[in-house]
Formats: structure tokens, sequence, C-alpha cells
């Protein structure tokens, strides 16, 4: 049975063993949000995501019989290292199953960290049916990612830290995958203080603690699509599920683009780094999916700072294009000298910068001297852009949707 005690035991397990991540205030997010804004920086734990603490804490207490068998995980990549950390610092063997499209830099990681890797096809809720086969097969102690009372209660040890950082916090915002990490930090905030509001996030591609909560029944997707690899989880925890019920006040939803727009936020604004499932608790706060919090002190659960880099460049553009910094405009001209003249001299009088320009002949249906220009711009903000299209329409320039 999960009980603060235990959650108070995992932080004393784990006042060696991990880092206690800070809380930094952020002026700029807080002001274009209307709030107080602060950030729980586990993206800066060691492995990179909090995962570990949960890992940690489960392996301390297996018996010295199972843990001459060794271990066995099944991870997207961040319980992953968290397990095979855990399992090299206590020597003992550890086999991480994970799915074939998890970022090579997590799988590499974890190898680094001593754990044999076994691709399996498909997302994790299939690296998870392996993983829970060669256990049987082989006898390995199953070290779950989020279903598990001592995972949770290592999880939870974040809620501590937060309550004596952040004593009057008036919210919480955190990551939803599975539900590990939000169970363990609410039952924690919630034992000690029930006034403290703790909100849950998913992806929009992935919302399977969402619909479950939503439905009062576990719930399982056909399949989950999302940059938030870290909580692409088909279905939830019977035990997260139920300390959810219990404990945590609404679980909200965000798309990919608004995730991508709160990585680079973190980026510009705090030059810090996090992957699309640590940034989804400021995505939610930025675009404005959790309710009365204007004025009000909220941390942000930052879970993992473990990104793919071959994917940040497009997650970049996403953000630029997702915060008003980047657009794409298509014109509909006629084909005559000056044409291109005329509308760069009116984006740059805007403030704008071109970066990109592309002229294509009309096809049929078209003026027959007529041409596309499609133009992609450098921008402040949506207010630029509207200027630069209305600015454009005046001059009788004729834009394209």
């Amino acid at each position: 049975m999960l009980t603060l005690d235990k959650v108070y035991h995992a932080h004393y397990v784990l006042k060696d063993a991990i880092r206690e991540t800070d809380i930094i205030y952020s002026p700029v997010i807080s002001s274009q949000c209307g709030a107080k804004i602060y950030l729980k920086t586990e993206n800066l734990q060691i492995t990179g995501s909090f995962k570990v603490r949960g890992a940690y804490y489960k392996i301390s207490q297996l018996s010295e019989q199972e843990k001459a068998k060794g271990v066995i995980a099944c991870s997207a990549g961040n319980h992953a290292q968290g397990v095979a950390l855990a399992s090299e610092k206590f020597g003992i063997k550890s086999i991480i199953c994970m799915p074939d499209g998890a970022p090579i830099s997590k799988v590499e990681a974890t190898k680094s960290y001593g754990a044999e890797v076994v691709l399996v096809p498909g997302v994790y809720d299939d690296a998870h049916n392996e993983a829970e086969r060669l256990k049987d097969e082989k006898g390995y102690t199953f070290i779950h990612p989020f279903d598990d009372e001592d995972v949770i209660a290592g999880q939870g040890t974040i809620g501590l830290e937060i309550m004596e950082q952040i004593k009057d916090a008036d919210a919480v915002v955190v990551p939803i995958g599975g539900g590990g990490l939000i169970s363990g930090v609410a039952f924690a905030i919630k034992s000690l203080n029930p006034k403290i509001k703790v909100y849950g996030v998913q992806s929009d591609g992935a919302p399977s603690m969402l619909n479950s909560i939503e439905h009062k029944h576990i719930e399982t997707l056909n399949s989950v699509s999302t940059v938030a690899d870290g909580i692409a989880v088909k279905e939830p925890g019977k035990l997260t599920f139920d300390i959810c019920s219990k404990y945590v006040d609404k679980i909200v939803s965000v798309t990919d683009d608004m995730v991508s727009a709160a990585i680079l936020a973190l980026i510009e604004k705090q030059k810090m780094i996090a992957e699309g499932a640590g940034a989804v608790s400021l995505a939610a706060v930025m675009f404005d999916k959790i309710p009365d919090i204007k004025g009000k002190k909220v941390v942000c659960l930052i879970s993992g700072g473990n990104i793919d880099v071959t994917i940040l460049s497009r997650v970049i553009s996403r953000g630029l294009l997702m915060s008003g910094r980047q657009c794409s405009l298509t014109l509909e001209l006629m084909d005559k000298p000056g044409q291109l003249v005329g509308v760069s001299e009116i984006i740059a009088k805007c403030g704008g910068n071109v970066t990109a320009v592309l002229h294509e002949r009309t096809n049929e249906g078209s003026a027959i001297n007529g041409c596309y220009l499609k133009i992609q711009i450098e921008t402040k903000d949506f207010e630029q852009i509207a200027l630069i299209k209305d600015t454009l329409k005046k001059n009788g320039f004729k834009l394209v949707d």
C-alpha cells in the first residue's frame, strides 16, 4: 500500500543517489502567462529524467535473491536509463526492452550504463509484452515504469521537494504517460496540503489517462502518435488510474504544435533543453489549458531533457510557426517586372525578414500571365504577421490561403 511514510523512506534512500533538482522562477514566461511560473528542473536530473528516482528506489527494495537473478524493464528511453543506472550501482544484471522507434540517443545512453538492450518492433506496449515474456522465461524481476508502489513512491519524492522549495505554491502541473509520476507527486502533495491543485497533462495524440478518467474506467488506445515519445502510452496502470482518480484535480491535453512552442520557449527564455514529454506541462500553461491560475504560483514539472537532437531542428521550426516567429505567405501576382521588389519592400517596412522565395507559373484556370510567389518570413509575433498581410492587401496584392 502506498503511504506517505514510504515516500519519505524513498526520499531517504535516494538522498545520496540522485540530485535534488532546483526550482527556477521564470519572469519572462510568467509575464506572458499572467501567473508566477516556476520550473521544477527534472530535465537536469542524473540520466536527464525523473525516472531514475522510481527505478532506483524499486531496485533498492529487492531481496538479495531477486537481485541475483537480475531485472528486466520496458521503456521508450528514460525509464530504461534509470533502471540501467540503478542496476549498475547495485551490481546486478539489467535487460531493457525498448520500442524499435526509440531515439538512438536514448538507446545508446541505456547501453552506456551497462544494460542489455532488446529492440522490439512497435511502441511501448509491445516492448512491455516482450519484457513480460522474458521475465516469465528467465525469472527476472520486472521493474514496471509506472504501475508499482515503490516506483510511484520514488517519483513522489519530487512532490516532497516541491513542497519544501515553494511552500506557498497554488498549483503543480505534471506530465502524464502511464501515470507513475503524477500519482507519486499528487499523492505526496495532497497528503501534506490538499489545497494545492494538481493538474495532469497528456499529448492529444496519446490521451489514455485523460480518456480513462473521463469515462471512469481504464481504456486502451488503438494507437498513439506524438512528439512527446516519453508519454506515448496506450493504457494507464490500474494503480495509477486509481490514484489519479482520487488525487488529481484535472487532466488536459496539448497538441504537438503547443509542445514544440513550449520547447522553443524553454530554449530561448530559460536556456534549457526539454524533451517533448518534459515540456507538456509548460505547454498547457502557455496555451491556457489550466483553469484559474492567473496571478497564482504555478510549478511546471519539466520531467526530462533527453530529446533526440535529430528532431530538435524540426521541433524548433514547429515552435517558431506556433509562436508567430515564422510564417509562409502565398501571393497571386501578374508576372511582370517589379512585383517581387514591391512585395519585399512592404515586408521590410513592416519589420519582417524574407528567408526563402519560390516563384511558380500559374496553373490551368488562372490568368495566362499570372504567377504564384511563395515567401517564408521571420517575424516577431502574430501581430506583425497580421500587419504584413494587411499592408500587402492594402497595396493591391492578392494573398492565397
